[in-house]
């Protein structure tokens, strides 16, 4: 299919481009295949690039002979167009509409970006499971890197390397994988130096109505615990959902069947429930017409920070399992790629100084979202704004990193990346031109051969000066474990984000999340000091955090 057939009118003079924060700029508009760019000859104005993938939902709007398209991103920016000609608007919304949604991975920039810069470091060796296997050196006795989904013969979804008790052989991995939600069987996610102690994760057991049990996997998850120690499953889901699993043939580990185990259900919302938390928190702050008291209700029945708190409170359990009871984990939902991996990865930010890191922050998210199978395709399909919802979306990554930016916030000086590198990391699960997040696990990639046809995230991110932008000048290194605070005035809006879906100059700025109760709310607000509102008066300011989505230079080829 050549592009150019979707390209009713390529180029388009005399457009007014509104942003919010900025005034309006009139300039030319031209669509490319992979790019809706206006340019302007104005001084003091910055080029517009914004890939067509990064769109969620456009609306039109005809006054006269003026048609205006307003852009609806998936990152929650919006932009408006006026453009001069109602034929000329159609044509340049219809177009919008068909580039935006390709069905094709391979028809997306990743696969025809080509970088203007020299790559230093090749981001898709930068992570390897052996790499990673060697920094448990002193658990190499009890640990090996098994080679037994080769081909993904056994789990689609798992990388061909994982690391596994060594006294547990292949073919009982085999036949683990059979009593496994999606042949997921328990894997090392996180060993803990200090102890010895380990975070394994899978998927749901396959229990069924008649409680089926299956002996290799009593005696894989065993071969974690130390003599006379008990474990601990923390099973995302609460108890009655895992019940209700049992009549699709899921289920939970019984305890007469894994007696030196704890069992421990949390409430961590399945991926639907989270897309309609996110549509509700966006339309709150998009939402101009309420007075205080009304938007501070509206943004409390979003339940946004309802499940930040719940993840959270997760992850420091099991962090807290490990660290001062000395006892392993296992942790499963039902898939064991949502939540599962939010509470693995977050008790490592608690845990593990590595993590906190850049590198170990970038390899924390190839080992435990990447490889371990998290559907980015699917999730971050659409976002907020997109009329037609599929069942799959979900902001399962955002909440992560949301969360990660809760941690960050209250211990400033123990992260050495800054909030930019998260905002990064939200915008390109997105919207890229590198091919890291497309895919839904690592056959997929493996048959999209991305590493062969696009570029790495980490091969651009890594280098120096990339580097500066994403470095927290506060940083300074903590060996120890950083317990964050899930009281609901620790927690706050990430205005970094949340802030883009204020379309005007009405919007609210930063709140604190105890703020965000419907009866007393706008009476509580009154009672804060000047100091408090004083530098949210600076805060309204809309600027790109990085180049690839919102790009002020051309930094690649036009396709």
């Amino acid at each position: 299919m050549e592009f150019a057939e979707l390209i009713k009118t390529p180029r388009v003079d005399n457009v007014v481009l509104h942003r919010p924060f900025y005034p309006p700029v009139e300039g030319t508009l031209c669509l490319t295949g992979h790019h809706l760019i206006l340019s302007s000859r104005q001084d003091n104005t910055e080029e517009l690039w914004l890939l067509h993938s990064n769109i969620d939902a456009i609306d039109k709007r005809f006054v006269g002979p003026l048609g205006t398209i307003i852009i609806k991103c998936k990152d929650f920016r919006i932009i408006q167009l006026d453009i001069p000609g109602m034929e000329e608007c159609l044509n340049i919304a219809s177009s919008i509409e068909a580039l935006s949604t390709l069905d094709s991975i391979t028809l997306m920039y990743p696969f025809f970006y080509r970088p203007m810069f020299e790559v230093i470091e090749d981001g898709w060796h930068s992570f390897l499971p052996e790499q990673e296997f060697e920094l448990y050196s002193s658990a190499i006795s009890e640990w090996r890197l098994s080679y037994v989904n080769k081909e993904f013969a056994v789990c689609p979804s798992y990388p061909p390397a994982v690391i596994v008790p060594k006294a547990v052989d292949d073919e009982a991995l085999r036949k683990v994988a059979t009593f496994r939600h999606g042949g997921r069987f328990p894997v090392l996610s996180y060993y803990h130096k200090k102890n010895g102690m380990v975070i394994m994760r899978s998927g749901q057991p396959l229990t069924g109505t008649n409680g089926r049990r299956c002996k290799e996997d009593e005696k894989l998850i065993n071969a974690t615990l130390r003599a006379g120690k008990r474990g601990y499953i923390i099973d995302t889901r609460p108890l009655n959902v895992a019940q209700q699993a049992r009549a699709k043939g899921g289920g939970f580990e019984q305890e007469a069947h894994y007696p030196q185990w704890r069992r421990i259900h949390k409430s961590i919302e399945r991926y639907h429930i989270l897309q309609e938390s996110l549509i509700k928190l966006v339309e709150s702050c998009n939402d101009q017409t309420q007075n205080m008291d009304r938007w501070l209700s509206k943004l409390e029945a979003s339940n946004w920070l309802t499940h930040i708190k719940e993840i959270l409170t997760t992850a420091c359990l099991a962090a807290q399992c490990l660290d001062r009871e000395g006892a392993s984990i296992l942790v499963h939902g039902t898939e064991g790629t949502d939540s599962t991996l939010q509470v693995t990865s977050l008790a490592q930010i608690i845990l593990e100084p590595r993590s906190r890191t850049i590198r170990g922050f970038e390899a924390l998210i190839e080992r435990e979202w990447l490889q371990a199978g998290h559907p980015f395709q699917q999730r971050c399909a659409q976002s907020a704004y997109c009329n037609s919802k599929q069942k799959w979306e979900a902001p399962v990554f955002l909440l992560f990193l949301d969360c990660v930016w809760q941690i960050l916030r209250q211990f400033p000086c123990s992260f050495e990346f800054n909030e930019n590198f998260l905002i990064m990391l939200f915008e390109h699960a997105y919207a890229s031109q590198f091919g890291t997040f497309l895919g839904n696990n690592e056959s997929e990639r493996c048959k999209l051969k991305l590493q062969q046809k696009t570029m790495s995230l980490w091969s651009w991110v890594n280098r120096p000066s990339e580097l500066s932008k994403f470095t927290n000048p506060l940083f300074e290194a903590n060996n120890l474990v950083i317990w964050p605070s899930v009281a609901p005035q620790s927690l706050q809006l990430w205005e970094g984000v949340s802030q883009r879906a204020c379309q005007f100059f009405g919007c609210r700025g930063r709140l604190p999340a105890g703020c965000c109760r419907a009866q007393p709310a706008a009476a509580g607000l009154l009672s804060y000091p000047v100091g408090f509102w004083a530098p949210l008066l600076g805060r309204f300011q809309w600027m790109p955090t990085s180049t690839p989505l919102h790009s002020r230079k051309q930094t690649s080829s036009v396709s």
